[in-house]
């Protein structure tokens, strides 16, 4: 049995897992056809995720196909404590509460790992790093992985290129039903509802800063635009930035945008992207947020060390006063604003992505001992899938190519 904040929630938060089943169909037909053969009967899962209603469909799918799961969290704020409770008290160990300290964070993925995993799920990659540098004594027993995040896909490859990683992991983030949506319309919508819920600001008429025009900045940027902002990004990609231009919006540099912003939202996936000098430049009022998987993006030390006061004045909005009186606003302390100040995304997105990770283990069950260390895509066919499986969940029906059309797809001969 796991730890969790308050075992007495555990009612609420099976209600609340119980809405996200009904909006998940894709999950809840893969579970409902694997719940009879159970091909991960004897293999052991350590899950490092968001602990959201979202996550629980997904650790209860795997465990109805046969998996042992110990589930922890992949941030210290993204906890939703009911749904820990809920989860802890079926079949699941879950070790996660909200607002958890660096320390008991890490110690949390340290019970995880006493599981002796053959499988990891991870999203951001701490788990997995933590695999290879403190536990490495495991490593013999994991047949692969999984990886639901750009940052974690990023740190992964990083390790593969430098010859460290030891196993197969599967970057689920890279999934086209993954990142063209979750990312896009997940991020987008849930991003803007934890600064909302943080502030209750207008957006209309507010010069918006989106730090970042990936996935999920495309995705900000356009419910932002939506809501009758003015969008302004700053990119260190040209190609991105040009996108961006091309698409309506303001492009500049940081610096530039830093004086003219009524909010900023950091996207990017790196570090100080909003640091000091541009702090003192901002305007009274300013409201800081980030969408990023870590909260490295703004420089949250420098911005302590300017403010001269320092108070919460709403749930997940701290106010810190520098020199001269001018008020900055940090929502949910620098970290992931759409878990921290709100539920992270809709479930109906999360349905796609946690369908290729549930896809993803029984592929790696499926193929262990083929598959060398290193970093692998969703495959093309599981990707259609997908897509085809969420499409008829929406009763939507699409066109097929007929034999004429395939083979002139596949000829060079005919031309005009």
């Amino acid at each position: 049995m796991g730890k969790v904040k308050d075992s007495s929630l555990k009612e609420q938060g099976r209600v609340k897992i119980e809405w996200a089943q009904s909006r998940m169909p894709v999950l809840m037909m893969l579970r409902e056809k694997y719940s009879k053969t159970k091909p991960l009967s004897g293999f052991r899962v350590a899950a490092c995720l968001h602990v959201t209603k979202e996550t629980a469909v997904l650790v209860e799918s795997l465990s109805v196909a046969g998996a042992r799961v110990a589930l922890c969290a992949s941030n210290p704020l993204s906890t939703q404590d009911d749904v820990a409770a809920a989860l802890n008290a079926s079949e699941i160990d879950v070790y996660a509460w909200r607002g958890e300290t660096e320390e008991e964070y890490y110690w949390c993925i340290d019970r995880v790992l006493d599981t002796k995993p053959n499988i990891t799920m991870d999203d951001g990659a701490d788990l997995v790093t933590t695999l290879h540098t403190k536990r490495a004594d495991l490593l013999e027993g994991v047949i692969g992985g999984t990886e639901e995040t750009t940052t974690g896909v990023l740190r992964l490859r990083a390790m593969e290129k430098q010859g460290r990683l030891r196993y197969p992991i599967i970057a689920v983030n890279d999934a086209e039903t993954k990142w063209d949506f979750d990312n896009v319309y997940g991020t987008g919508q849930s991003a803007i509802d934890g600064v909302i819920r943080a502030t209750n600001i207008l957006f209309a008429g507010k010069n918006v800063v989106i730090a970042g025009f990936g996935h999920c900045g495309r995705g900000i940027a356009m419910r932002a635009r939506g809501l009758g902002a003015n969008v302004i990004v700053t990119e260190v990609d040209p190609i991105k930035a040009l996108r961006a231009r091309l698409e309506g919006y303001e492009v500049m540099t940081m610096d530039e945008a830093s004086k003219m912003g009524d909010v900023f939202i950091t996207a990017t996936g790196c570090k100080n992207v909003i640091t000091r000098e541009h702090f003192v430049k901002m305007k009274d009022g300013a409201i800081l947020a980030n969408a990023g998987h870590f909260n490295v993006e703004i420089a949250v030390d420098e911005l302590k060390r300017l403010a001269v006061r320092e108070r919460v004045v709403r749930e997940n909005n701290t106010e810190y006063t520098l020199n001269g009186g001018k008020r900055l606003y940090l929502l949910a302390e620098g970290r992931l604003v759409n878990l921290g100040a709100a539920e992270g995304h809709p479930s109906e997105v999360m349905d796609m992505s946690f369908a290729n990770q549930f896809l993803s283990v029984l592929r790696l069950v499926n193929e262990r001992g083929k598959l060398k260390a290193g970093v692998y895509s969703v495959p093309r066919e599981q990707d259609e899938e997908v897509a085809r499986l969420k499409l008829e969940s929406m009763g939507i029906k699409i066109d097929t190519l007929n034999e004429e059309q395939r083979r002139y797809l596949s000829e060079w001969r005919e031309g005009t």
